[in-house]
């Protein structure tokens, strides 16, 4: 857990309002699936191609799918509960993680630059993930698996915040 980004007095870490969209779970699913796909029909590939060595590439094989099954129906299910955001015109609140949860707070007045990203799965499910780059030796605050033009509402919305509020963003 990290604490407030830096001279935000005032702030408090405190649990983020807002769930990401539903679509975030098939998005995380559809990833999860392509992670332990490949390499699960590289496997049973090549061992079509070689006899020999059947057993020892079927084998992971089979195990990468029993857990990529389970990580791919039980994974995202536990990340869409976790995963939180919310935009004040104070700061950014996120909360991520699946065994290590990390809360951050990005203060407006830290903020240096908002974007906004889209990978092929996000455009197909419609999503997008807003970056909001802090001073912070942290890094990077993310709020992915958001509705792509809720994420593009948010990053006008910041942009034009960040520029009103005081401060030297370092």
């Amino acid at each position: 857990m990290s604490g407030n980004e830096d001279g935000g007095a005032g702030l408090r870490l405190r649990p983020p309002r807002n769930e990401v969209d539903p679509r975030a779970v098939r998005w995380w699913r559809a990833g999860l699936a392509l992670l332990f796909g490949v390499p699960v029909l590289a496997l049973v590939a090549l061992a079509v191609f070689l006899s020999g060595a059947r057993f020892w590439l079927l084998a992971p094989a089979a195990v990468l799918l029993v857990v990529g099954a389970v990580a791919t129906t039980l994974l995202p299910l536990w990340w869409f509960r976790v995963h939180r955001w919310e935009i004040t015109g104070e700061a950014v609140y996120t909360r991520t993680g699946f065994f290590w949860q990390e809360w951050r707070v990005a203060p407006m007045s830290r903020i240096q630059t908002v974007d906004t990203q889209r990978g092929p799965l996000e455009q197909f499910f419609g999503l997008a993930t807003v970056t909001v780059t802090t001073a912070s030796a942290k890094g990077a605050v993310t709020v992915p698996g958001l509705d792509h033009e809720l994420a593009a509402e948010l990053a006008q919305q910041l942009t034009e915040t960040t520029q009103a509020t005081p401060g030297d963003a370092t």
